[in-house]
């Protein structure tokens, strides 16, 4: 707003724009196949139980807003800012530390890049006011074109929490991130690779880093799919990647879900460069796990 011939900004380091809800372990976050959440792994520094945490909770952190602009977008809700509320770094802290179920805490949104300042304040504050024993993972889930200095800081807080960061890379080719975001995805592979350089090799058995990928029908192809997996098998064949079946959403709503066939050679083509590699979405097209998939195609993959 204006305020004296001023822009205001509604939020900065303490207070931002948000909504945030308990999201019940194990959640359909794009990590629960490999993260501690989801499978125990890092039992017991950064896990409480041997498997999967069933009755704890993540507390999902949904900024509005985003510094894409994405066709596609899987939560155009983010920018009903008419909707949105301030909270501050003292409610989400207070919600955290009243409810000891709560075992790791996701930013997303949108995508947590406009807010970084906050989101960042808000865990180190998190982290500070912990009793001890208790675990408390810090994750990002974002499109990583944000600040370097502010991504390398986020990046340490997962590392030290368990817990982890997901790239959601869009496109391989800078064309077609133009064409279906609105803007140029580079620093996007930049921040990964500044992140990987720095931080994976400190926990490789627990990865810190993560890819994921929309299929969406008819653009990002195995082509696409091809040059990310290549990036990230250059860094490490280790790096776990999603791929993730497209829903009509926004602005596409007109397409329709990813064809099998795009998801099989899609999956193929990453499986060529990478050793983990994953498959979210499946019930979009007809399968409940990885395992009824690959059974199913195994003559192909």
């Amino acid at each position: 707003w204006v305020e004296d011939g001023r822009l205001k900004s509604y939020v900065g380091v303490d207070k931002a724009l948000l909504y945030y809800y308990l999201d019940p372990h194990v959640t359909n976050c794009c990590s629960a196949w490999f993260c501690p959440a989801g499978t125990g792994a890092g039992y017991p520094k950064y896990a409480y139980t041997r498997g999967p945490e069933y009755d704890y909770y993540n507390l999902a952190i949904f900024f509005y807003g985003c510094n894409f602009n994405c066709l596609f977008c899987q939560n155009s809700s983010h920018k009903r800012f008419e909707e949105a509320r301030i909270v501050t770094v003292k409610e989400l802290i207070y919600a955290t530390l009243s409810n000891t179920r709560i075992s790791c805490w996701c930013f997303f949104g949108g995508s947590p890049e406009p807010q970084l300042p906050f989101a960042i304040n808000a865990s180190k504050c998190a982290i500070e006011n912990l009793p001890s024993g208790r675990i408390l993972r810090i994750c990002f889930e974002w499109n990583g074109c944000g600040n370097k200095t502010l991504v390398n800081e986020a990046g340490e807080l997962s590392l030290k929490t368990g817990g982890n960061i997901k790239f959601d890379i869009k496109a391989f080719s800078d064309s077609l991130s133009i064409a279906l975001s609105g803007v140029s995805n580079r620093r996007a592979f930049e921040n990964f690779e500044e992140l990987y350089n720095r931080f994976y090799m400190d926990r490789p058995d627990l990865p810190v880093l993560t890819a994921t990928t929309l299929l969406v029908p008819g653009y990002v192809d195995s082509e696409e799919v091809e040059g990310i997996a290549k990036f990230l098998a250059d860094l490490n064949p280790e790096i776990p990647y999603s791929l993730l079946v497209f829903h009509p959403n926004y602005m596409m709503r007109d397409l329709p879900v990813t064809p099998i066939e795009q998801v099989v050679e899609c999956y193929r083509v990453a499986k060529r460069y990478l050793k983990r590699v994953h498959v979210g979405n499946l019930h979009l097209i007809g399968f409940y796990s990885m395992e009824d998939f690959e059974n199913t195609y195994a003559s192909s993959i």
